[in-house]
């Protein structure tokens, strides 16, 4: 019988400086490799190359274009890659890997090799577990890259309901706020299992510990601020989908009041760079610094750890590993009262608000207050240490064998029944 499966990842939202996914899946691949658990990941790339994970893990890389679509950092795996034959880079990879499961994190470019496995279309290649993995809303996606308008939600829940669900055997989401999608496009006919599977926080690494007297003090310099300023932190993708007006426009508000006395640091990157920079520059001037996208993740670390309050305005977010990241490294957080956030903070741990700039702005002048920002940071701490990316990671990968036991156990079932004609 099966003890540890072997599991193959597949996304195309992964590249040198992504954000949460990328976070996500090398942690995973540590935890096996600690485990001694074979491992594997599927990216796009600018090259076809294979890479060593220590000595269980591996990501293969497959040559494919820049996308044409949202971000265009991000490479793309299109679905002709193995779609129109049973050769190719990708139908070699799982040929030579024969995994126990197969976990697709895509919903419009790799889902759909889901349904060739349920269609049997290699029979070269033993048929995996097929799970689906959601890390954001299809809806959401949709509203922030092309519109907001309600024939666009009724297409991502067709899409969803049709082209999505049925490819696969199994579901996971990163938390109740990206499930609810899946749950309510989901009918009889096409009824899937759904769990629920959170990411993860390096606690070790984003600890309290890391705060830096000497960051702070340059970081201060470049805002123009004091010892006495509040040092607001945003960490992630400058992109649509993360709300980052509200941002500006609650600085706006701040800038406005003489206390408390807040100045914003920027670390990320992403399409609208541009626009935030322009539109900070017009309401905070000398007020916010950019620092770019920070890849040494003991860099980022000591960057959570050095500021006073992570501001997160994401409405929509569907899990946020930098939320939980701030948290784990003692830093107070600021974010709206929705989305996938709520899966770890709560009015105990955080200030949680409407994403709308009287709110936020409000709830960012009631987290300077250094006594109640203390005990919500260290009630934050431990909601993170509940995260831990050794927790997470060890109940994934037992949920991925017990699908794996199951599967051998009806194979084993199936191939036992004889037939008797009389």
């Amino acid at each position: 019988m099966l003890s540890k499966a072997k599991t193959l990842h597949m996304t195309n939202a992964f590249h040198p400086s992504s954000g949460g996914v990328a976070t996500s899946y090398r942690a995973l691949l540590t935890e096996a490799d600690k485990s001694g658990r074979l491992m594997r990941l599927v990216i796009p790339s600018d090259h076809d190359g294979v890479e060593q994970f220590g000595d269980f893990g591996r990501i293969y890389h497959v040559a494919a274009p820049h996308s044409r679509f949202f971000d265009t950092r991000y490479r793309t795996i299109w679905p002709h890659r193995y779609m129109l034959s049973r050769s190719g880079r990708i139908w070699e990879i799982l040929a030579a890997e024969q995994p126990d499961v197969l976990e697709i994190r895509d919903k419009l470019c790799l889902n759909w090799l889901g349904g060739l496995f349920r269609k049997s279309f290699h029979p070269g290649i033993k048929r995996p577990v097929l799970v689906a993995s959601s890390a954001e809303r299809f809806d959401d996606i949709l509203s922030a890259y092309v519109a907001k308008a309600r024939a666009i939600s009724s297409f991502a829940r067709m899409y969803m309901r049709y082209c999505y669900i049925p490819l696969f055997d199994y579901h996971t989401a990163n938390s109740p706020y990206t499930a609810d999608e899946i749950r309510r496009a989901m009918i009889s006919k096409h009824a899937r299992p759904l769990t629920v599977c959170p990411e993860g926080v390096d606690c070790e690494r984003f600890h309290p510990d890391t705060r830096d007297p000497a960051l702070r003090a340059s970081l201060l310099a470049r805002t123009g601020g004091t010892e006495q300023s509040i040092l607001l932190l945003y960490s992630g993708r400058l992109s649509p989908e993360k709300n980052l007006d509200l941002l500006v426009d609650a600085m706006a508000r701040l800038n406005n009041i003489p206390e408390p006395d807040c100045r914003l640091i920027v670390a990320g990157d992403g399409p609208l760079s541009s626009h935030l920079h322009g539109r900070l520059g017009a309401v905070a001037r000398g007020r916010f610094a950019f620092l770019g996208h920070i890849s040494n993740r003991v860099e980022l670390a000591r960057l959570y750890a050095t500021c006073d309050v992570f501001v997160h305005p994401n409405p929509r977010e569907p899990f946020g590993i930098a939320p939980l990241e701030a948290m784990a490294s003692g830093l107070a957080l600021v974010a709206p009262n929705s989305g996938g956030v709520l899966s770890y903070a709560d009015a105990e741990c955080a200030w949680l608000a409407p994403a709308d700039p009287i709110s936020f702005a409000a709830a960012i002048s009631e987290a300077a207050d250094p006594g109640e920002r203390n005990a919500r940071s260290i009630a934050g701490r431990k909601a993170a240490e509940r995260h831990d990316w050794p927790i997470v990671a060890k109940r994934l990968f037992d949920f991925y064998d017990r699908l794996a036991i199951e599967q051998h156990q009806l194979e084993a079932e199936s191939s036992a029944i004889t037939y008797t004609y009389g």
